[in-house]
């Protein structure tokens, strides 16, 4: 029986329906942190890496789910164990490199732009006169501004800057400043869409629409069903090939114009809402194309 470790702190609804779908398949799982893992130079070299629960072997292949939070020596850390392990060449969907891309949304948005992707002008930087000058700009042009964490998920501690007296009283988040234009939708409420791509594929998508302007499920946003067209289902589906992911969920925006914008790339996506309003488990899909890219990545051998 092949033998998964799920990486996560918290595995909750996601972790199940996660195991669920892998003993379908006749796979054994094991939620792994990676705050409990180690490396140990010192020991035999197919000891060297330890996950708990794998004290004898390794993991057939490796689905995260979660990365913690931390210092970056800390994340550095977690993300070395997540490279550590591909270097092994087991699976690790998605790979370290994915996420890095993806849970820095100045990267994300650079790499989005260079591949002429429309993504909202965004400012990002820790020289808070550069910073000012951008908001200005764009309250000039009669734009609104979002400020966001550079790491952070679910709408969280979003601030929308819509005068010049908001130009002082917004928060920096660890001396970084990232700034993105506010896409208006010409709507009251704040509606836009996530698309689920798995395998170049969009298996599942939503609108989500909130009473205010974040509408994250997780900040109170309904969920409801929505079937895209091709022009949104190719935008998506690009996104995700500029970051190099297995699987994402991809969030869009229509502008009072018409015009798409990727406003998110998500390599660690929930699913739950989206679930909700589709006639499909995504854990099944998920474990499907992971077993595709398992028994792929068996026939692939590491140099010496």
């Amino acid at each position: 029986m092949k033998h998964i470790a799920v990486i996560t702190d918290d595995p909750g609804w996601h972790g199940k329906e996660l195991h669920d779908a892998f003993n379908r398949k006749g796979f054994q799982c094991t939620n792994v942190s990676l705050t409990d893992c180690h490396f140990d130079l010192g020991a035999q070299k197919n000891k060297s890496l330890f996950l708990p629960g794998f004290e004898n072997d390794l993991p057939d292949g490796v689905f995260v789910r979660g990365v913690p939070g931390g210092t970056l020596e800390e994340v550095v850390f977690y993300l070395d164990i997540l490279h550590a392990l591909q270097e092994l060449n087991i699976l690790v969907y998605n790979n370290a490199r994915a996420i890095e891309r993806s849970v820095d949304k100045g990267m994300t948005s650079f790499l989005l732009n260079q591949a002429g992707i429309s993504t909202p002008p965004t400012w990002v930087g820790n020289d808070v006169h550069k910073a000012y000058a951008f908001v200005r700009r764009e309250l000039c042009m009669g734009n609104q501004v979002v400020a966001k964490p550079l790491f952070g998920s679910q709408g969280k501690n979003l601030q929308l800057i819509s005068k010049f007296e908001d130009i002082v009283n917004f928060n920096v988040y660890n001396k970084i400043y990232y700034l993105q234009r506010f896409i208006h939708t010409g709507q009251q409420k704040a509606f836009d869409w996530r698309l689920f791509i798995i395998a170049d594929q969009v298996v599942a998508s939503m609108k989500r629409e909130a009473s205010d302007w974040i509408s994250n499920v997780a900040n109170g946003g309904k969920c409801y069903s929505a079937l895209i067209n091709d022009r949104f289902a190719e935008l998506a589906k690009e996104a995700v090939r500029v970051v190099d992911m297995h699987y994402a969920g991809v969030d869009l925006m229509q502008d009072a114009e018409g015009k798409l914008w990727v406003t998110e790339v998500n390599s660690i996506p929930a699913w739950k809402g989206l679930q909700s309003v589709n006639n499909l488990v995504v854990a099944d899909k998920l474990v499907e194309h992971f077993i595709k890219c398992l028994s792929a990545n068996s026939n692939i051998t590491v140099a010496s």
